[in-house]
């Protein structure tokens, strides 16, 4: 008889596909090895010393994307557009609030209108 389903090769053994397969088989060791920290993220006195002022906030946060061209949407270029520097704006303002936080700017620096750096 041809219309076998699998489990049986016809001389009463298993051929390899049927269920009972799953119960014979090797599970992978899920434990990770730990990694000591200091080994992993280095020596923290190498480190360089935090100097406040040294991060930058742009005053024309598309200026890179946009030198790439227009997004390649038939029709909906200029709405694209928009909504993409939207983006890029409220990207660099949090960033810029992100950094006055972390002191790596002065806040008064977002306040001004004039970032000419």
């Amino acid at each position: 008889m041809s219309g076998n389903s699998g489990k049986q090769n016809g001389k009463g053994q298993s051929s390899g596909r049927g269920g009972d397969d799953k119960s014979r088989r090797r599970r992978k060791s899920t434990r990770k090895k730990k990694v000591d920290p200091q080994v992993f993220w280095g020596d923290p006195a190498k480190l360089a010393e935090h100097t406040p002022g040294r991060a930058l906030v742009t005053t024309e946060p598309s200026a890179v994307i946009g030198s790439l061209g227009r997004p390649p949407l038939s029709g909906q270029q200029h709405a694209a557009e928009h909504y993409f520097v939207a983006v890029y704006d409220r990207a660099v303002n949090l960033a810029g609030a992100l950094a006055a936080a972390g002191q790596l700017i002065d806040p008064e620096e977002l306040l001004d209108g004039d970032r000419s750096y």
